[in-house]
């Protein structure tokens, strides 16, 4: 694609490398064929290759952004479907990423998206808070058809029946390993995954350990910055952000680090693009060091090994996250180790689709959202299984509140399978 950006445009970082994006763009629109939003609207402006139009005029005239342009960038889930079909390589993520910085540097959006949106970012990446939210919107769940707007409506409906009780496995601490020490590993406990689900990280813990890993959760270290980064609220993503990699980097100066092993992949693409986030920072080195060493969870325990016995004979439905199959190209080390393990395991029709949690998009964009939820769970009921597993809390709660089968995280069932408990998601009082 040919752009016109000026000499003194391309001064800017973010600028020179829109523009190397943008002429990497061939307007082929094979990205057209995997893009949730335009499967559900339509809309050649809601597919990337339209995306990539208005962000290339809005960019290139050096203009504010407006209230069309804003729609469909607005519409956009960030699944990256589009980055795995692309034969050019066309880096949509950041480009994207910068659009929406620009949205929130030059448009002023109507009060109310200003008022849930600046709520949404001052609530979710702090368990503290999102947990008195949840118990708020516990609260008010029974009155939601009340709500006038429908993004309230979706925002008391996320509320969950149990809101778990806060982990200790979450303080700042050092978990030895059972038996000869083979890795010495940082685990990223997350935000609003303390408040959602405590299982999984205590899962995340037995697990390692029992393979023979030190497990460090590290002292500072807190929300990825995704959430806001999203947003396009760039300077509190970056000082969310900073907080890991300070964090993180004392530890690999103090006694080394093998990996940081994220276990919600959403998460995780977004601390494996910390060294380009901060490569023009004072934290560039640091950053860079931390994205080398960042995997998926799925990822070191491929390196690790697990081999057991499945404690029950179990047909397992695997919603691959796209941000792990699309932001971190991690498409098959999920169902190789729960077939390791004994599961029975298969996947749904159009595995690529997003399910339309995107972070806060069910929240933000609930009708959209809803269509894709009902899609998703259409298509994993349809291969009749016993349990779902997925890699990212998102996913999970979003087809959990209307699968009718109990979901739970990959490592859940790798944890039962080599000695942990049963998963709490599968006990029958859980419906």
């Amino acid at each position: 694609m040919q752009t016109n950006f000026t000499e003194a445009q391309l001064q800017d970082p973010g600028i020179a490398r829109a523009n190397e994006i943008l002429r990497s763009c061939v307007h082929c629109g094979f990205c057209t064929a995997t893009c949730p939003s335009y499967q559900v609207l339509g809309d050649e402006l809601d597919s990337p290759r339209g995306r990539i139009y208005l962000i290339k005029d809005m960019l290139e005239n050096d203009r504010p952004a407006d209230a069309h342009t804003v729609k469909h960038i607005d519409r956009c889930l960030s699944c990256l479907a589009c980055m795995t079909t692309c034969p050019s390589g066309v880096h949509y993520m950041h480009l994207v990423d910068h659009a929406r910085e620009h949205i929130e540097k030059t448009y002023k959006r109507p009060f109310t998206d200003r008022v849930l949106r600046s709520l949404l970012a001052r609530i979710l990446p702090y368990p503290g808070r999102f947990r008195l939210a949840m118990l708020g919107a516990k609260i008010g769940r029974p009155f939601r058809r009340l709500m006038p707007d429908a993004r309230l409506r979706a925002m008391l409906e996320m509320a969950p029946k149990r809101i778990p009780p806060v982990s200790r496995n979450d303080d700042p601490q050092v978990f030895a390993s059972r038996g000869e020490r083979r890795m010495r590993v940082a685990l990223m406990t997350g935000c609003a995954q303390r408040a959602l689900n405590t299982d999984i990280n205590d899962a995340t813990i037995r697990l390692l350990r029992r393979l023979g890993c030190e497990v460090v959760v590290a002292e500072g270290q807190g929300c990825c910055g995704a959430v806001t980064h999203h947003m396009g609220k760039t300077d509190q993503a970056h000082g969310t952000a900073a907080k890991n990699i300070e964090a993180w980097w004392a530890e690999m100066q103090r006694d080394g680090l093998d990996a940081i092993v994220i276990n919600t992949s959403g998460c995780g693409t977004t601390v494996k693009d910390y060294g380009f986030m901060f490569r023009n920072d004072p934290l560039a080195e640091k950053a860079a060091a931390v994205s080398a060493i960042a995997r998926d969870v799925s990822e070191v325990l491929m390196e690790l090994g697990v081999e057991a016995e499945p404690p029950e004979t179990l047909r397992v439905a695997y919603h691959s996250a796209c941000s792990l199959q699309h932001g971190q190209q991690i498409k098959t080390h999920p169902k190789t180790l729960l077939k390791q393990v004994g599961f029975e395991v298969v996947e749904p029709s159009d595995p690529h689709l997003c399910c339309g949690s995107a972070g806060t998009y069910n929240l933000m964009q609930p009708e959209i959202s809803a269509e894709l939820k009902a899609r998703k769970i259409r298509t994993l009921k349809a291969k009749q299984p016993d349990v779902i597993a997925a890699g990212n809390i998102g996913c999970m709660m979003q087809i959990g509140s209307g699968a009718g089968v109990p979901v739970v995280h990959t490592v859940e069932l790798l944890d039962w399978a080599t000695g942990g408990p049963k998963p709490r998601a599968m006990d029958p009082m859980a419906f």
